[in-house]
């Protein structure tokens, strides 16, 4: 598997227009960038960098961008797949993903697993992608949302850990898996259609990012179990 995983495209988004919504840019609509672009931890959500790639824009700070959020990967073969149901073609980008893989099995992914990209970047798994009506409007298909929820192949948030330059052809290695076998789509369906899942994600530990921190405590406080299980750094 390391021989033939890579990295197809490095994708960057400029601000544009949010469809007809009205509402602020987005920078969903990404293209592939030409050489090297550095990438980074951009700090905190609200108030840090936005995207870790270096000329990428990030609109909703809310719901996107900061270390947990550094970076979005969606394998080559997931949009091959889409391509062939919606009946066009899907170039890389097309999901407003940073980095396109071909040859690695993104949505087998486990929460803190370790990537690394070329010579010296390490990215480690955060957790699935979310959809919403940006990129709902984004991809002009009807029923967009739940078409993606169903399939529950998100392709995974990573945070960085060890900066530096990424273009494409770079080789992706799995340089590291933890124990346990919490999958990035068991964190998507138990923050969205199997909600009685979340409290696996403790299984997971420190390396639950935000998101999936957040709603496992607000499950377990509404089960009446506002210790639940322990997770180190957590609470």
């Amino acid at each position: 598997m390391p021989d033939l995983s890579r990295l197809l495209a490095v994708n960057v988004g400029s601000p544009r227009p949010d469809g007809d919504s009205g509402g602020p840019p987005t920078g969903i609509h990404k293209a592939p960038a030409s050489g090297p672009v550095q990438v980074r931890d951009p700090g905190d959500k609200r108030t840090g960098l936005g995207s870790g790639v270096t000329g990428d824009f990030v609109g909703d700070r809310r719901h996107h961008g900061g270390t947990d959020q550094a970076v979005y990967a969606v394998a080559h073969e997931e949009l091959a797949h889409w391509a062939a149901e919606v009946g066009r073609d899907l170039p890389p980008g097309s999901f407003g993903e940073n980095l396109t893989t071909s040859g690695l099995a993104v949505d087998d992914a486990l929460l803190g697993e370790i990537w690394r990209i070329g010579d010296t970047v390490r990215l480690q798994v955060t957790g699935p992608r979310i959809p919403c009506s940006t990129f709902a409007r984004a991809m002009g298909e009807p029923r967009w949302v739940k078409r993606f929820t169903e399939r529950g192949r998100t392709g995974a948030y990573l945070r960085i850990l060890t900066p530096g330059p990424v273009q494409a052809g770079d080789p992706i290695v799995i340089e590291s898996r933890p124990d346990h076998q919490i999958t990035v789509p068991l964190v998507f369906r138990a923050l969205t259609t199997e909600r009685h899942l979340l409290p696996r994600l403790a299984e997971v530990g420190p390396d639950l990012g935000e998101e999936g921190r957040r709603e496992l405590a607000a499950y377990l406080a509404s089960a009446g179990d506002p210790d639940g299980p322990a997770v180190e750094g957590f609470g």
